[in-house]
């Protein structure tokens, strides 16, 4: 269903009062679809069908608000959701998702209030965890979990592995890792997050996630030690890395590094390259509008994807405060995109909500409505007064958020989730549990014998009997082993526990295979993927923040810039894998 009414809103993007307006109402029908801080409710979760992980984008989004309008209405809403998540560890792995959390969604959060900080958002209460802390403890519980077993390095999509997902890698984990750890360094000053920011662009670089012409695909499995590359191309890991790249540049001139300037500089304009060539349907920029390539077209995106272009408008918005060589050109795809998506915000009773598609629609509302729909017609619009909106603070420069860097480091789930709850397993415990098995075995076997005793013959023949029984029993026993060694087992992409939810997906696990991407106005194929090459990798200095693990891996000469090289300080490169069959 489509509709061709009237437009409602009228959005001019040179007046300040018609951005805020619009944005204004946008929000209340934003907040129309969280009821978290209603009685009987729980803070910082959105109702099904949507996922814990957008409940925290929704409220970084709510801190988008009031950063570009000044209006403080829902700072109450996100300042309890963001710290009723928090977890007993203060590092979002709360009870009620860390089984089934993946190292994006707690990503999302960390990168929330990592905006919370280099916004001065309101501070919470003394005896809570500042904004700071908590984006190092996310920070510290993923680089945790940083291994070389497969692929030579990266995050797994999953975080426990009887989730579905567990055996990927997916570049929206490395994403949120490497967009934290770069805002970090650039905060905090301290050269261990850049040293974890390089680590992870180098290992995006090794295994082909990010090819030679800065586009970035969705992940592959570790099976084949992630050579198989799904060719997905979502707008959310462009803008992730867009970001941290911006954010590496900014660390760099601080630092006083003129190489790692310019070679930051260059990833930037490599990103934002290929984001404009891919993500904006139009001949030029000069009319070009934001689109969700790979599922938008088709009618295939997810509850997911529906959201994705809010990241991608937020984060493109931000990387002209620390690339502002790039504000020009950034502003204008913004307030096309903008423009467009306020058009069509003709759905729902009240006329005025917002559906999926801005480009190439004549004005349409597209008949759908949602929580993602809603966001991303918010932060793009609000993304227009970029240049009237106050630089991120770092430590240097007025921010007062309260930080630690060790925070998350007790949070023993963070690699085990066993010892989250139950401690760690002493002798006592295996004692305990062997005697208690050998009493269940026997009231099981007595149980048995009990079944199988016919009162009406003698000891002998039931002695006989039972005998028969077990002897039939190790026979099929036996043959169902060998049955079942036959097959393999194949699991779902993101399951929550046994069940598996077919609508949540990383990339997408509906539809089509789409490995095209658009540009020009016409659909290019994928570029063909290269062989890997191997850097060789250095430790990170010791310190407060989690050291980096070591990986044996061939030292290449490497030509280009893609890969970080001696004048980073030494800092190289690692490798890690993904997830797992489809």
């Amino acid at each position: 269903m489509t509709s061709s009414l009237v437009a409602t809103y009228d959005l001019d993007v040179s007046s300040t009062d018609s951005i805020k307006n619009v944005a204004r109402q946008m929000a209340e029908d934003l907040k129309s679809f969280y009821n978290g801080d209603e009685p009987g409710q729980t803070p910082g979760l959105l109702p099904q069908p949507y996922y814990w992980w957008e409940a925290g984008a929704l409220m970084g989004a709510f801190i988008d608000y009031w950063y570009y309008t000044g209006d403080t209405t829902y700072n109450d809403i996100a300042q309890q959701g963001l710290l009723f998540q928090v977890g007993p560890y203060n590092d979002y792995m709360p009870p009620n998702q860390t089984l089934t959390e993946g190292n994006d969604d707690q990503g999302f959060w960390g990168m929330a209030v990592m905006s919370a900080a280099e916004y001065k958002f309101q501070d919470p209460p003394s005896d809570q965890p500042g904004w700071l802390a908590l984006a190092q403890a996310v920070f510290n519980t993923q680089a945790a979990r940083w291994e070389t077993d497969y692929c030579n390095g990266g995050l797994r999509w999953q975080i426990f592995k009887w989730n579905n997902g567990y055996t990927y890698k997916n570049s929206i984990s490395q994403a949120c890792f490497f967009n934290i750890a770069s805002r970090l360094a650039l905060y905090t000053g301290n050269s261990t997050y850049a040293d974890w920011a390089v680590r992870t662009w180098d290992w995006m670089v090794n295994v082909k996630f990010i090819d030679q012409n800065y586009r970035i695909y969705d992940g592959a499995h570790i099976d084949d030690n992630c050579t198989t590359i799904t060719p997905y191309e979502f707008s959310y890991n462009v803008g992730a890395f867009l970001l941290g790249t911006a954010a590496m540049t900014a660390y760099s001139n601080n630092t006083n590094n003129a190489a790692d300037v310019e070679m930051w500089r260059e990833r930037v304009d490599g990103i934002l390259n290929s984001t404009e060539q891919i993500f904006f349907f139009g001949n030029e920029t000069s009319n070009r509008i934001m689109i969700e390539i790979a599922c938008e077209p088709v009618n295939l995106c997810d509850t997911d994807q529906l959201s994705f272009k809010a990241y991608l408008s937020r984060w493109m918005a931000a990387t002209t405060k620390w690339a502002p060589w790039t504000f020009d050109r950034i502003k204008t795809l913004l307030s096309n995109s903008a423009v467009a998506a306020a058009r069509q915000c003709t759905g729902g009773d009240n006329h005025r909500m917002c559906g999926l598609k801005w480009a190439n629609n004549s004005g349409q509302w597209d008949g759908t409505t949602g929580v993602g729909q809603q966001m991303a017609s918010m932060e793009v619009v609000l993304a227009t007064m970029i240049q009237e909106a106050e630089p991120p603070v770092t430590n240097g420069t007025g921010g007062t958020s309260a930080g630690n860097p060790s925070a998350g480091g007790s949070d023993e789930g963070r690699v085990d989730p066993v010892g989250r709850f139950y401690g760690p397993i002493t002798t006592g415990d295996r004692a305990g549990a062997a005697i208690c098995t050998v009493i269940v075995l026997f009231s099981l076997l007595a149980g048995l014998v009990f079944m199988v005793t016919d009162e009406t013959k003698s000891s002998s023949d039931n002695l006989s009997s039972l005998r028969s029984t077990f002897s039939g029993a190790a026979s099929a026993a036996g043959l169902g082993i060998l049955a079942v060694g036959a097959k393999k087992t194949v699991h779902d992409e993101k399951g929550k526990g046994v069940a598996t939810d077919k609508e949540r997906s990383s990339s997408t696990d509906t539809g089509e295979r789409i490995p095209s991407a658009y540009a020009n106005g016409k659909l290019q194929k994928s570029m063909h993927l290269s062989e890997q090459k191997s850097l060789k990798r250095v430790s990170a200095p010791p310190g407060a923040l989690p050291s980096m693990p070591e990986a044996t891996a061939k030292s290449n000469t490497i030509p280009d810039r893609r890969f970080s090289t001696n004048s980073v300080g030494q800092r190289a490169s690692v490798l890690r894998k993904q997830r797992q069959e489809w």
